[in-house]
């Protein structure tokens, strides 16, 4: 097909990897909710697992063999300059869609923190309801101390934001910088330089995720921090739990990005797939800075 004033643009076949990917997704999900409320299906107590596991295979798959798609097509010069505006609108509207994501569970913090606590311990409106759910309830963050605590034990501590979660906190930083040197390295088609720091980038990427396991195992069986330790436990997992989860999909696009340069793909003018893994890494960088902001430090 033809567009006037711009050449020849691709219109890509029916692809089977979206419905896939639903698929893995939705299993994913399933496994995590029947972990998280102790669900085996009647079957044993790791049938959970099997689920997610399952749906995290699913996913792998999926995420292979679009990748390969998308790099065939492309190393074959099938895409045109339109083609470069949709993939850049995509992936503009993808993360955009991701600042929400975490915009709604930073919102369910700010809202637990500095309405729903203080509501409960009589402030404003909540007078009536202190008086009858909580008599001796005392408005405080980080809320170690459950109505029910023989059920929702609080954790016994918290996590010293200036021990694993400053390191993390530089570690991230120090990537995006790193990655920024590779990138204009690209630029400049110095290839080994690009190496070099994208190399150095994913080590400083996966050691995040190392001390981020360090710290949950810290936080589980020294300070009794869970997810069922109450209000506090859930939000902290939830919103450090995903957002590890993205930098395990972003240290994954990286390191697909190190294998693509490896094999002489990408141009110093034409590397939007490089691009777009950079935009995606930084994102998770800013995110964990609020993070570690708003959920460990104040």
């Amino acid at each position: 097909m033809a567009q006037e004033g711009e050449g020849t643009y691709y219109v890509p076949a029916q692809s089977k990897w979206p419905i896939i990917a639903s698929i893995g997704l939705f299993t994913m999900l399933l496994g995590a909710g029947m972990m998280m409320n102790d669900m085996s299906a009647g079957v044993k107590d790791s049938f959970a697992h099997y689920v997610f596991f399952g749906g995290s295979l699913i996913m792998a798959y999926m995420m292979f063999g679009w990748f390969s798609t998308v790099i065939e097509e492309s190393q074959k010069g099938l895409y045109s300059d339109q083609m470069d505006r949709s993939f850049r609108w995509g992936m503009g509207w993808f993360i955009f869609s991701e600042v929400m994501f975490f915009a709604a569970f930073f919102g369910t913090l700010f809202y637990i923190r500095y309405f729903a606590v203080p509501w409960l311990a009589g402030e404003g409106d909540g007078v009536s309801t202190h008086e009858h759910l909580w008599p001796e309830f005392e408005a405080d963050w980080p809320l170690l101390t459950n109505p029910d605590n023989e059920t929702f034990p609080g954790a016994q501590g918290l996590i010293d934001p200036f021990h694993l979660p400053l390191i993390n906190t530089l570690l991230l930083v120090a990537s995006s910088i790193t990655l920024t040197i590779a990138h204009h390295a690209l630029r400049k088609a110095e290839r080994t330089k690009v190496k070099v720091w994208m190399i150095l980038t994913l080590i400083l990427g996966f050691a995040f995720l190392y001390f981020q396991a360090e710290e949950y195992a810290e936080a589980y069986n020294e300070l009794g921090l869970t997810l069922s330790a109450g209000i506090y436990g859930s939000t902290f997992f939830i919103l450090t739990g995903f957002h590890g989860a993205h930098v395990t999909l972003g240290a994954t696009m990286l390191l697909i990005m190190l294998i693509r340069i490896y094999k002489g793909h990408f141009e110093p003018d034409n590397h939007f797939a490089f691009e777009a893994s950079s935009w995606y890494w930084h994102f998770v960088d800013v995110v964990w800075i609020g993070l570690f902001i708003f959920v460990y430090l104040i």
